[in-house]
C-alpha cells in the first residue's frame, strides 16, 4: 500500500496564512499592554512592595508627568514631526513660576500675582515656544528636528538667563501676599489621588475627544498619513502643524509646573532628557514616527511601561547606569517591533488578497 499525501486547496492555504498573519498583527498591536503586564508580573514577584497600593499610586504619579508631555508629543508625531524642545520648556516654565511667585518689580513696587495668574502665564510661555516651533517649520520650512533642537537650546538658555543659573528654593508663597496655593499641583490629593494623576486623566480625555470627534483630529491623521493628499483635499496644513506644536508646548509647561510644585523649588536644569522619555512612550505605544498612526491609549500604556520600568529598577536597587542602558534597549526594541508589525501587515494584506483572488477564480470556474 502506498500512502497518499493530502494537501489543502490553494485557497484554504492562503486563507490560513492570512489568519496566522492577522493573529501576529494583533499580538504586535497589543505589544505595549503585553510589555506592561510582563513588567508588573516580574517586579511583583521580585519585590513585595511593588504591587502595594501606596507604591502604585506613587509610580502612577511619576508616570503622570511623562504622560502629560507624551500626549502633546503624540500630536506632533501624528503629523510626522518631532518636538525636542519639551524638556527645556519644562525647565523654563518652572523658572518663570519661581520668578513670578518671588514678586515682580514694577515701578519701584513689588507685585505678587495670584497663583492662577502664574499658572496661566507659565502655560502661555510654553505655548509661545511651541508657536515659534510651528512658525519655523511652516513658514521657514526648517526641518522639525532642527527647529525644535534649536529651540531646546533657546528655551534652556532663557531659563538660565532669567534665573542666573540659580535655583528658586521656595515656591510656597506667602499667605500675607495672597500668592499661596501653588503646592496643590504637586501635593494636592483630590478624592485620594494626586492632582497630577487627575490632570493626566483629564488631558487624556480631551486629546481623545480632539482626535476622535473633531475635524482637527481628522485633519491631523490625514496630514500625517499623506500631507500632499491632505493639502489637495483642503486641509489647512500650516494651521494643523502650528497648533500641534502649541499644544505640545502647553503640555510641557504644565508638566514643568507640576514638577516645580512637587519640589517647591524650580531649577533651570529641570526637564533634561524628558523629551526622550516622551518620544519613547509614544513609540512604545504604537505610534509611527513617520506620522498618521498612533492613539492616546497606546501612548498612556507606553508612559506606564517607561515609568514602571524605571521605578521597578530603582526598587530592586539596579544601578543608574544599567537603568539607562535598559531604557535605551527598550526603545530600540519598540522601534524594531513597530517595523516588524508593518512588514506583517503588508504580508497579511497580500495573503488576504491572494485568498480572495483564488476564491473568486474558483467560483468563476
Amino acid at each position: 500500500m502506498t500512502a497518499t499525501a493530502t494537501t489543502a486547496p490553494p485557497e484554504q492555504a492562503a486563507a490560513a496564512r492570512a489568519r496566522r498573519l492577522s493573529l501576529l498583527n494583533v499580538a504586535f498591536e497589543l505589544r505595549a499592554f503585553i510589555a506592561l503586564a510582563v513588567l508588573i508580573v516580574i517586579f511583583g514577584l521580585l519585590s513585595d512592595s511593588f504591587l502595594t497600593i501606596p507604591n502604585l499610586i506613587t509610580m502612577t504619579k511619576h508616570v503622570a508627568i511623562n504622560a502629560v508631555i507624551a500626549l502633546g508629543m503624540l500630536l506632533v508625531i501624528l503629523k510626522g514631526g518631532i518636538d525636542l524642545s519639551v524638556g527645556s520648556i519644562v525647565g523654563l516654565s518652572g523658572v518663570v513660576a519661581g520668578e513670578l511667585l518671588g514678586g515682580l518689580h514694577v515701578g519701584g513696587v513689588i507685585a505678587y500675582p495670584p497663583v492662577w495668574v502664574v499658572i496661566v502665564l507659565c502655560v502661555t510661555v510654553g505655548m509661545a515656544v511651541g508657536a515659534v516651533n510651528g512658525l519655523l517649520v511652516t513658514r521657514f520650512n526648517v526641518a522639525p528636528f532642527i527647529a525644535t533642537l534649536g529651540m531646546l537650546y533657546v528655551a534652556r538658555g532663557a531659563a538660565m538667563l532669567i534665573s542666573g543659573g540659580a535655583t528658586y528654593p521656595n515656591l510656597a508663597g506667602n499667605p500675607a501676599l495672597g500668592n499661596t496655593g501653588f503646592g496643590f499641583l504637586g501635593s494636592g490629593r483630590p478624592l485620594g489621588l494626586p492632582t497630577s494623576i487627575w490632570i493626566m486623566i483629564a488631558l487624556a480625555v480631551v486629546v481623545t475627544l480632539l482626535l476622535a470627534k473633531s475635524p482637527f483630529g481628522r485633519w491631523l491623521y490625514a496630514t500625517g498619513g499623506n500631507e500632499r493628499a491632505a493639502d489637495l483635499s483642503g486641509v489647512p496644513i500650516r494651521r494643523v502643524k502650528t497648533i500641534v506644536y502649541v499644544i505640545s508646548g502647553a503640555c510641557a509647561a504644565v508638566a514643568g509646573l507640576i514638577i516645580a510644585s512637587e519640589l517647591t523649588s524650580a531649577a533651570p536644569q529641570a526637564g533634561e532628557t524628558y523629551e526622550l522619555n516622551a518620544i519613547a512612550a509614544v513609540v512604545i505605544g504604537g505610534a509611527a514616527l513617520s506620522g498618521g498612526r498612533g492613539t492616546v491609549r497606546g501612548t498612556l500604556v507606553g508612559a506606564f511601561v517607561i515609568g514602571f520600568l524605571a521605578d521597578g529598577l530603582v526598587i530592586l536597587g539596579v544601578s543608574t547606569f544599567w537603568q539607562i542602558l535598559i531604557k535605551g534597549a527598550v526603545i530600540i526594541l519598540a522601534v524594531m517591533l513597530d517595523q516588524g508589525q508593518q512588514r506583517f501587515k503588508r504580508r497579511g494584506a497580500a495573503a488576504a488578497a491572494v485568498a480572495a483572488s483564488t476564491s473568486t477564480s474558483k467560483k468563476q470556474d
